[in-house]
């Protein structure tokens, strides 16, 4: 039977008749920065995917984990998110209308019983509201699921979920945290091949999907730099410096960055050889050995999010609003353009050098050549292309199909 609505499954009810069949989802996306909602409002369809008929999406900030040590304080900016999806859902529904919190690597790198304290008061706050909460409605999400949903969400935009005729994509996600390479091998060998934990299947829309997925947790952009840069993931220990030193930053910079609630102090240093080498010498050595090539991923078509579309806006490669599309070598000769001119000005990002040797050397690691070319996209058809509207799907599923 369907989800949320009473009488005889064969007959429409007078109420779905008037509602027109629509399904809502409500998703919070607890990044390691902010706090997302989106309010999906889905048209169900006879036999075949349902459609996207809107979404809201709202933002706040700082993320869950900032309330790491006063976790009731972080109740109110739930709440005000809350009301933004009671103001775009039909009171009629609320009852039947999933409401869902998922964490992502922010959440992942605090200590257990600090995220537990922070998940308990929204567990809360989701008990009191008027929608549909569960018992698994409020978690901490996994990478590889992260990756998964995301996959969902462009090739439900795309058109690869619908039919056979529309080959799917892969999906390359670069978040603050963590890391996410997810696609549909072709060929039987990269499957066989794979560490067993990096592939998956799962129904969807009458048809099964096999994916290699896998996350990559501490190379997110924010967590890598900490690691060029020296640092050490979690507290630094008391007494320890919170000095870092580094040649990936410009010979006379020095200044403050701030981290998993902690301050550092970041220097560049003059180098013997040219910025970018030693950048780039520093970054091979952080990625060595922690990186599997994605085999036959290269062969594929690409979309890639987050950080990798930040920076390149950054460098001028792509429209902020439009997106685009740009190469492996892009990114590398953009590191070697900025690194290198830092010697000259510092810049208005210190930590563009840094951040994109990683993330051309990132995407050699997984296997892509210079001249890949990546489809850079925050929206397709309108919809933000996070993983939230595949996670909502893949939610919605599991409840119609118990």
């Amino acid at each position: 039977m369907r989800l949320g609505l009473s009488g005889s499954p064969k007959r429409p009810t007078s109420s779905e008749v008037v509602s027109g069949r629509f399904q809502y989802g409500v998703m919070f996306d607890a990044g390691s920065t902010g706090t997302r909602i989106h309010v999906f409002k889905f048209q169900l369809e006879d036999n075949e995917a349902p459609k996207l008929a809107h979404e809201t999406f709202r933002a706040i900030k700082p993320g869950l984990s900032a309330y790491a040590d006063d976790p009731e304080k972080c109740k109110e900016g739930i709440l005000e998110l809350l009301a933004v999806a009671q103001g775009s859902i039909p009171s009629s529904v609320w009852s039947s209308t999933p409401l869902v919190l998922k964490a992502t690597a922010g959440l992942r790198l605090l200590p257990g019983e600090k995220a537990t304290h922070l998940l308990d008061r929204v567990r809360e706050v989701f008990g009191e509201s008027p929608f549909l909460s569960r018992g698994d409605s409020v978690s901490i999400m996994d990478g590889t699921n992260e990756g998964i949903s995301a996959w969902i969400t462009v090739n439900f935009l795309t058109g690869g979920l619908h039919g056979s005729d529309t080959p799917t994509v892969g999906m390359l996600d670069l978040g603050g945290g963590s890391t996410q390479i997810t696609f549909s091998p072709q060929d039987e060998k990269t499957i066989q091949t794979s560490p067993i934990n990096y592939i998956t299947s799962f129904q969807m829309f009458n048809s099964t999907h096999t994916l290699y997925s896998h996350s990559y947790l501490g190379l997110g952009l924010m967590s890598a730099r900490l690691a060029v840069l020296g640092g050490i993931e979690g507290q630094p220990l008391e007494g320890s410096s919170t000095e870092l030193v580094s040649p990936c930053l410009a010979p006379e910079y020095s200044g403050q960055w701030e981290h998993a609630e902690v301050l550092y102090t970041v220097k560049g240093q003059k180098a013997g050889e040219p910025i970018y080498e030693s950048c780039l010498r520093k970054v091979e050595k952080m990625l060595y050995r922690k990186v599997k090539n994605a085999g036959e991923a290269k062969d594929m078509e690409f979309y890639a999010f987050s950080y990798y579309y930040d920076r390149a806006v950054d460098l001028g490669a792509i429209d902020e609003e439009t997106g685009g599309t740009i190469k492996v070598s892009d990114y590398i000769d953009a590191a070697k353009r900025v690194c290198n001119g830092m010697a000259v000005t510092p810049g208005e990002n210190p930590f563009l050098c840094l951040d994109l040797t990683y993330i051309s050397g990132m995407l050699q690691e997984l296997g892509f050549p210079k001249d890949k070319v990546f489809k850079l996209a925050r929206k397709i058809d309108e919809v933000e292309t996070s993983w939230a509207l595949g996670a909502t799907f893949h939610y919605i599923e599991s409840l119609r199909s118990q």
